[in-house]
């Protein structure tokens, strides 16, 4: 069997991609979570801030060591499975990537060792001044790597000249008419993926009855999170799609399940989208719905996926059933954010058992949301990888064979498998230790000073039961 490299190309990049995403949606989110503690430890002097945040700290090393490791071979890849869409693009690409490292990297370098080992060496508003400095860098790094991304989905500012991208304009490069919304998108996903882990481990140790009072003011905290942040993130969502329609009409079309370009479209419930037949099996749709949605008007028309080739078009099985899933699990947060609502007013929030189980469950949503939504915007923008410009086919490597491709995959699968297993045992260990033992004080001779942010969760990991 004749093995694709353009195919195991896609399949490695996409695997480390959504390997990768889950960690830094989550740190960008926690650290500013941690940020909050600090700050909330600096005003008030009350040591449950504090504990809260030692805590959460240790939870934050391993998940950032994990996402320093996972995103490295990220940059790799560009060389080795796509060198002609990197030779292309290196006057844009390798500016923003320096960048990242310049600004980001650099700020964060400089403040996470003060933020994960200094809280007893400088004075607090030190430490807290070194949390808000993290929390800052995972932002900056975020806004450089979907800037990037942007260029791929709605580019402007490049010009073509012998096959090779030339700036025209850095500020329409930067700020192409995606990225406002792409930006705002991810950056309410990360808050509401770290205010929903927050909560589910919260609701775990309440259910457990450890460390009452902590576990319920940043369970309270969470939940006052979610209330606007849910809401939030669904009318953005609603932005970006209106905004997709108007750049990628056909990543909407296969969201939607539309294959004829028409008016009063129905929003599909269910659906089983054949792209060989050109056609959907099995519908269950509301009438015009998907109209009212897209364009604000019942009436209003919606691309269908016809108007290009079978080759231009994105598999659409894949992208309309991601986004659904996405959809529904922004759904279920919204629902989950009143319930809390309701049982505040009741004085029950924290003691409800079936609402804290069900937090525990939905702490690991927004993993499956980010990933889903991922999905719909990478494979959606399919078969381009420069929206309209470039073809996957024309940027992978030429002289890239399959059975290199699927070397290095397997190879990706079993080093990412055992960072994955790894990682997560660490954490399972943190949180078996609890803010108890995160508080507990912690003696260290002056030889066995931390090197590597794991050593962060000495407390927890160290200790033998």
């Amino acid at each position: 069997m004749e093995l694709d490299p353009l195919l195991l190309s896609r399949i490695q990049f996409a695997f480390v991609v959504c390997f990768h995403a889950i960690f830094p949606v989550f740190t960008i989110g926690l650290a500013s979570t941690i940020a909050g503690f600090e700050f909330l430890s600096f005003k008030t002097g009350n040591p449950i801030w504090q504990r809260l945040s030692k805590f959460w700290i240790q939870v934050f090393a391993v998940v950032f060591g994990i996402g320093v490791v996972s995103g490295i071979v990220m940059s790799f890849q560009f060389g080795t499975n796509w060198s002609n869409f990197s030779y292309a693009t290196a006057n844009f690409l390798g500016p923003v990537l320096s960048y990242e490292v310049v600004t980001a990297f650099f700020l964060e370098a400089a403040f996470l060792g003060v933020l994960l080992f200094g809280r007893d060496k400088v004075p607090q508003g030190v430490h807290l001044f070194a949390a808000c400095m993290v929390a800052l860098g995972t932002f900056i790094s975020s806004f450089w790597i979907l800037a990037a991304n942007s260029l791929m989905q709605t580019p402007q500012g490049l010009e073509l000249v012998n096959g090779i991208y030339h700036v025209s304009s850095w500020s329409e490069a930067l700020f192409t008419p995606s990225f406002g919304y792409r930006f705002l998108h991810m950056a309410l996903a990360s808050f509401l993926t770290a205010a929903l882990v927050v909560a589910g481990v919260s609701a775990w140790f309440l259910l457990k009855n450890r460390e009452f009072e902590a576990n319920r003011k940043a369970l309270s905290i969470a939940l006052w999170f979610l209330l606007f942040l849910a809401p939030a993130q669904a009318l953005v969502g609603d932005f970006h799609g209106i905004n997709t329609l108007k750049h990628q009409p056909m990543k909407v079309a296969a969201m939607e399940g539309n294959w004829e370009t028409q008016k009063g479209v129905p929003l599909l419930l269910f659906a089983i989208p054949d792209k060989e037949e050109q056609t959907n099996h099995f519908e269950v749709k509301i009438p015009k719905l998907a109209s009212f949605i897209l364009t604000h008007d019942w009436d209003g028309e919606v691309p269908g996926l016809k108007e290009v080739s079978k080759e231009e078009q994105p598999p659409v099985f894949i992208v309309f059933w991601s986004f659904r899933i996405m959809v529904a699990l922004g759904f279920l947060m919204i629902g989950f954010a009143l319930w809390g609502l309701i049982l505040r007013r009741k004085g029950q929030y924290y003691k409800s058992p079936l609402f804290l189980n069900g937090l525990r469950l939905m702490s690991l949503s927004p993993f499956f949301a980010v990933l889903a939504g991922w999905i719909v915007t990478e494979t959606g923008r399919a078969p381009w990888l420069i929206y309209g410009q470039m073809t996957h086919a024309q940027g992978l490597t030429p002289s890239l064979t399959g059975g290199m491709a699927l070397f290095t995959l397997v190879g990706y699968i079993i080093v990412y498998s055992l960072v994955f297993s790894s990682g997560v045992y660490y954490l399972l260990k943190v949180f078996k230790g609890g803010i108890e033992k995160a508080s507990a004080p912690h003696e260290m001779d002056e030889i066995e000073r931390p090197m590597r942010p794991f050593s962060a969760a000495h407390v927890a990991i160290d200790e033998k039961e």
